[in-house]
């Protein structure tokens, strides 16, 4: 496990550097308002909620399969009219598909795929009716994600099978309806202006590479710190815990291009195994990974590796001591060193929990001046940064401040949207808050502004869900074990004002 290697590097860590503060910590439920927030030196505006849209949960897409999204977002077109009005085009990545929710128990393939929709926008008027109604969202196809031999990637948990992507170990179901084709759990999107992309994944934490129709073209292997591993042999599946690497359902969540294409970003959604200590709360460092794809689009290695400590909250939100980590659902590249990060806990629809909403937040993140932790000593197999759960003495994590808190009731109330978890409804806010998309304002008069894109995965909760042949109901329930409302994909829609120079990227 290198540890003798890596105690050495930490005590000249240690030596050079400052100790620093703990995650952040929420015992009730955050009501914190940022408006104007600093970071770095720089100033960051958050206007609020200007508008939210949703898409029935029981739409089906272009193979007539149930739509479920929106586990990763990217906006392909964007528009602003005369009158104020926005229309875009946008691409959704799902994840595994409605595996194992519901009345589906892991039998029937789901082929992976990329969702396509237009969009039409109106930012939300005074007095106008509290509706989730300013955004709208209309299919209008999609395609499937293939190998290099033009075979569909699957949904289905791979179990302990594993096959060879080039040089990377994949995970592959060896029998059953998902047999020999590659298991993907996909989590994130993050497109670049040729219109391939980068789809982060939850099995094997692999990121991999697509061309614009979806045939891989690459595949980038975690450092072997983060590859899931049990009794010496890669773990791939959702269901078994693995002993070192990224912990079951905790992969990369979040992956990002930098808007000048040369930088490639992943996150893990929270800390690996060995950088864990006793109770949820205490898996809050995770590690945030840069890759140069400038000149190699699919690099064997990371450039740089930063800490990252995420906030820890009591799910009751009475006060008592943290019990779970906010782990993070998407991230967001505002440049090569500034990030949007989405941090949440698992209350809301589709939870089946009456417990409150305590914490979900935008962060803002800032690798300026944190410690590079790329290197044998901290990404070799079982290496720890934070052993028991404890960032390692010396090491600079990334800064990070709140720009957006996503539970503002009355913010919520203007959109038609609640918190009530004890009794949810169709308006209830859901739990699963998981993709980031940021498009300009387009406005003459406020040039340095752009709106933020919020949408949700809802885990294909309906009661009316179809796949291939089979039809399942997987509604979402009520504390009491009742059937709730659908869960609708959620679209939530923030003005915020960047620094000029951040701003100046975001250009269609």
């Amino acid at each position: 496990m290198k540890s003798s290697a890596f105690a050495v590097s930490l005590l000249a860590l240690a030596l050079a550097a400052p100790a620093v503060a703990a995650p952040a910590v929420y015992r009730t439920p955050d009501t914190a308002l940022p408006t104007t927030v600093t970071l770095g030196g720089e100033t960051f505006v958050n206007h609020g909620l200007v508008g939210a849209g949703r898409l029935a949960a029981a739409t089906t897409d272009f193979q007539g399969d149930t739509l479920g999204s929106f586990s990763g977002m990217a906006i392909t077109e964007w528009t602003r009219a005369a009158d104020g009005a926005y229309a875009g085009k946008v691409l959704t990545l799902p994840d595994r598909g409605p595996n194992g929710v519901g009345t589906v128990a892991g039998t029937t393939p789901y082929d992976n795929r990329v969702h396509a929709f237009d969009l039409t926008f109106r930012p939300l008027g005074t007095g106008a009716p509290a509706r989730a109604e300013q955004l709208t969202l209309t299919p209008t196809g999609g395609f499937l994600l293939k190998d290099d031999k033009g075979h569909a990637f699957t949904g289905m948990d791979p179990g302990d099978g594993v096959v060879f992507c080039g040089h990377a170990a994949c995970p592959s179901a060896l029998t059953g309806p998902g047999g020999f084709r590659i298991s993907l759990d996909g989590e994130a999107l993050a497109r670049l202006p040729d219109g391939s992309f980068y789809v982060g994944d939850e099995y094997a934490a692999n990121i991999y590479r697509f061309d614009a129709a979806g045939a891989l073209k690459g595949v980038i292997a975690p450092v072997a710190a983060v590859t899931p591993r049990k009794d010496g042999r890669p773990a791939f599946s959702s269901e078994i815990k693995p002993s070192l690497g990224r912990r079951p359902n905790q992969g990369l969540e979040g992956v990002a291009v930098s808007p000048d294409g040369k930088r490639l970003f992943a996150l893990l959604q929270s800390a690996a195994l060995q950088d864990s200590g006793e109770g949820d709360a205490a898996r809050a460092v995770t590690r945030l990974f840069v890759y140069d794809i400038d000149k190699d689009p699919a690099p064997a290695a990371p450039i740089a590796e930063y800490a990252l400590e995420l906030p820890v909250l009591r799910t009751k939100g009475d006060g008592g001591e943290p019990d779970k980590v906010a782990a993070q659902s998407e991230l967001l590249a505002l440049s090569d060193h500034q990030f949007l990060v989405l941090a949440r806990d698992g209350a809301g629809l589709g939870s089946g929990s009456a417990k409150p909403t305590v914490y979900r937040s935008v962060l803002l993140v800032d690798t300026a001046g944190a410690t590079n932790l790329a290197g044998q000593s901290s990404d070799a197999e079982g290496a720890a940064i934070a052993p028991g759960g404890v960032l390692a003495q010396g090491v600079i994590p990334a800064r990070q401040a709140q720009l957006i808190n996503l539970v503002d009731p009355a913010g919520l109330a203007r959109v038609g949207l609640n918190l009530d978890n004890a009794a949810p409804n169709a308006a209830t806010l859901p739990e699963k808050l998981e993709s980031l998309a940021l498009v300009p304002a387009l406005d003459p008069a406020a040039p340095d502004d752009v709106f933020l894109l919020v949408g949700s995965d809802n885990d294909f909760q309906t009661a009316r869900g179809k796949v291939g042949d089979l039809a399942f109901d997987a509604a979402p329930r009520t504390p009491e074990g009742a059937p709730a409302a659908d869960n609708d994909s959620l679209v939530l829609v923030y003005r915020l004002t960047l620094p000029t120079a951040l701003a100046a990227q975001r250009r269609f």
